[in-house]
């Protein structure tokens, strides 16, 4: 959290609790390319939590939605996200906030060990 607030391309979003604690959060950033995107640049979801306990209470879409104002404001046209191929949870929720699924990509690795 600390690189992103650091960047002005990007922007943090908190969700606090009334006791002052963290409930959730999403870290907004301008990227250049996203899959799916016919514009560039685009807002893009880096990363989006929810505690359990507040999930399906509009934090979540509150969060989003916040986002989304942000990148408007920064003059974008479309935003994206990702999630894990088999995080269900997040793809339902993007789902529900009417994002729609662009591709489905696998990425691979390689160690190349030490000379």
């Amino acid at each position: 959290m600390e690189q992103t607030a650091a960047n002005p391309t990007c922007q943090t979003f908190v969700a606090a609790r009334s006791n002052g604690e963290l409930g959730g959060f999403l870290e907004a950033a301008q990227r250049k390319y996203a899959e799916g995107c016919d514009t560039s640049p685009v807002g893009y979801i880096e990363g989006w939590f929810v505690d359990e306990d507040l999930r399906r209470r509009a934090v979540g879409s509150a969060l989003v939605t916040a986002a989304e104002a942000w990148a408007r404001q920064q003059g974008f046209s479309e935003m994206a996200s990702d999630c894990t191929i088999d995080n269900r949870v997040s793809e339902s929720a993007h789902k529900r906030l009417g994002y729609e699924e662009a591709e489905r990509l696998i990425h691979f690795r390689k160690s190349l060990g030490s000379y």
